[in-house]
């Protein structure tokens, strides 16, 4: 039997998240485990219940929700060696869909957490990003974003419907309406790139807002980041361009480039154009630049 710490929340899966961490706490109660829940009315309070249950002798942290959720258990158990379970019934999902685990299933979910409590988890690379003075750290498991993609990020967030990545789109029309180039300074490991620039991703794991393959190699296992960048483009380019990251053929362009290392600072170039928006990382906000982002190889164990 293992002791499990349970986080819902209560609003994912279009206000199902109650009823459906009800449904995950009696179905691993029922396969022999003792499980405490540790939601709360908000993220701030379901943290730090988390991280209490964490020291208090947990075998794992089971985390309800999408994205914003996974990247609640990441903040918690990354670094740790305390395993992460996920059942992804969320809008987006797009850690659960770089990890191959079921989506919106809670029963296959459940299933999946239990054999790999008996198992054992698997060890994957996790990603701090903070000032680069080395405040204001935080983990994330998939991509983080510091641009048009960011931006509209932050519109999508603001909407309730449609779910997956139709709500990306319909947040992406109005900001490409306002869009102009941003300034960028970025360097990912001993390579550097100055330029105006659309789209900024640092990515862990290849999907972003709800299906997208802003990344499409990107390995979480491989000690790498894949690094994203969009050269500039008039608003027609961008609305162009986007269409094909559905298929992940964005990558192709001759205005897109990919670079991979292991540390990467993305600063704002004001003398080249207007500051990018503030960062996003598994769909949650992370704040303005300048960022530094590192990747550490196997620092979280995830039950797959």
């Amino acid at each position: 039997m293992s002791t499990l710490g349970l986080v819902v929340n209560p609003v994912a899966g279009t206000g199902r998240g109650s009823s459906v961490g009800r449904r995950t706490h009696r179905l691993l109660q029922r396969a022999g485990h003792d499980v405490h829940d540790l939601s709360a009315p908000t993220l701030a309070q379901a943290t730090e219940r988390a991280r209490r249950g964490a020291t208090d002798g947990l075998d794992a942290l089971v985390v309800v929700g999408g994205d914003g959720m996974v990247h609640l258990g990441v903040g918690v158990a990354a670094g740790t060696g305390l395993p992460l379970g996920i059942v992804a019934v969320g809008t987006g999902n797009d850690v659960a869909r770089a990890f191959g685990l079921p989506r919106g299933d809670v029963d296959r979910a459940v299933a999946v957490l239990d054999r790999a409590l008996r198992a054992g988890p698997r060890r994957v690379d996790a990603v701090r990003a903070g000032r680069p003075d080395g405040t204001t750290a935080r983990w994330y498991a998939g991509v983080l974003s510091c641009g048009l993609d960011a931006a509209v990020n932050a519109r999508a967030n603001t909407l309730t419907w449609p779910r997956g990545h139709a709500r990306y789109l319909r947040a992406l029309l109005p900001e490409l309406a306002a869009f102009r180039p941003y300034g960028y300074r970025v360097r990912v490991d001993d390579t550097a790139w100055e330029s105006t620039g659309t789209l900024v991703a640092v990515a862990n794991t290849p999907w972003f807002g709800g299906g997208l393959p802003i990344a499409p190699d990107a390995d979480p296992t491989d000690g790498l980041l894949d690094v994203v960048l969009a050269g500039p483009l008039t608003r027609r380019g961008a609305a162009g361009i986007f269409p094909r990251v559905y298929r992940g053929r964005h990558v192709a362009d001759h205005r897109v480039q990919v670079l991979r290392g292991r540390r990467v600072l993305v600063e704002a170039a004001p003398d080249l154009g207007p500051p990018p928006p503030p960062a996003f990382a598994d769909g949650e906000p992370v704040g303005p630049l300048p960022l530094q982002v590192d990747v550490v190889p196997d620092a979280l164990h995830v039950l797959l």
